[in-house]
């Protein structure tokens, strides 16, 4: 008697895992090419961009925090190839592993939620300022001034242009068109996924 294998992976599932995909890869890109666009650059390493890490945020979103996760590190690995300030192997793992990993993972947090993309880009925001300033006491206290705390330093140094690209992010999104627009593309991303989700959700 024979016996045959048949896939049992769905045509729904490959769909699905092919939306993901190229919806990720999508936002991936669309991060790195706005995250060269910089309104400023601050002296000692951070800028402001024109919604850089918010497209890594939505992969957290759309599909929550092991795809964002994902999402962070893929661009944390583009930023190490195209833009490296590297003094040792842990300071390149804080700064550009662990500190994007966290932006992309911790905004799953909002997935599904009221207000879910605010608060979930709030939250990644918090989790690469934990890391950007765990970064400066350990890798760069001695840029601080002698008269102020490393930490003090690093606190202060890191919320100027994290909290500046996030102000200017958070208007942008909130504003009743793109709010629409961006409900309409989770939509497309996720499909039948996030129809009764979208539906009693606001940005």
């Amino acid at each position: 008697m024979s016996t045959t294998t048949q896939n049992t992976t769905t045509p729904s599932v490959k769909t699905s895992l092919t939306r993901r995909l190229t919806f990720s890869a999508l936002a991936i890109a669309l991060a790195f090419v706005t995250g060269n666009i910089k309104l400023f650059d601050m002296p000692m390493g951070g800028s402001v961009t024109l919604l850089g890490t918010f497209f890594i945020c939505l992969v957290g979103y759309w599909y929550g925090i092991g795809a964002g996760a994902i999402a962070g590190i893929a661009y944390g690995l583009i930023q190490l190839l195209f833009d490296p300030y590297i003094i040792s192997i842990p300071q390149l793992m804080i700064d550009y592993i662990f500190a994007f990993m966290a932006l992309g993972a911790l905004s799953g947090l909002g997935r599904n939620r009221k207000f879910g993309l605010s608060l979930g880009y709030l939250a990644g925001c918090l989790g690469r300022y934990f890391f950007a300033v765990l970064s400066g006491v350990v890798f760069f206290a001695s840029y601080a001034p002698e008269t102020m705390n490393p930490v003090v330093y690093s606190l202060v140094y890191n919320i100027l242009y994290i909290a500046a690209e996030a102000a200017i992010t958070l208007v942008i999104i909130n504003i009743p068109v793109v709010r629409n627009a961006l409900d309409k593309v989770k939509e497309m991303a996720v499909g039948v996924e996030s129809r009764e989700s979208v539906a009693n959700e606001t940005v």
